[in-house]
């Protein structure tokens, strides 16, 4: 289960925005976009990741499809070292969510995966040279 953090938020049009100190910039709040909110603030605050190599929903293409990641976060030469798929609380983790971003996985050739809605986390270590993937009890400090 992930912590809650504080969120700095505002009313626009009767619509409840949040601030994204990663993007900088007023997000929509929906239960999806608190789950990633917690989840980058959980790995920056208990686990060290650095802020400065994290990215926070961007756009990519796979097959000829966009796609939106929800979190990657580099190591220290730019190659994607986590990539966190974030859902809604009242979204079970199922395999189409691990689908999902094992798709994204092919894509980013990430040495971790992190599947949340914020009450189940799971992460995952993958061995890209033998190709075997196991999971992890907790996620590892950066």
């Amino acid at each position: 289960m992930l912590p809650e953090y504080p969120h700095k938020t505002k009313i626009i049009n009767s619509k409840e925005y949040l601030f994204d100190e990663l993007r900088k910039k007023w997000i929509i709040s929906t239960p999806e976009e608190i789950v990633r909110q917690n989840c980058w603030k959980f790995l920056h605050h208990e686990k060290n990741y650095p802020i400065s190599l994290m990215a926070i929903e961007k756009q990519f293409e796979v097959n000829n499809q966009r796609k939106r990641f929800d979190i990657v976060v580099f190591d220290k030469k730019g190659n994607p070292n986590l990539l966190v798929e974030c859902k809604a609380p009242e979204i079970t983790i199922s395999n189409e969510t691990m689908h999902q971003v094992l798709t994204y996985q092919h894509y980013f050739k990430a040495k971790k995966l992190i599947l949340t809605n914020g009450k189940n986390t799971y992460c995952i270590d993958i061995n890209l040279e033998s190709k075997k993937a196991t999971y992890l009890d907790q996620i590892p400090f950066y």
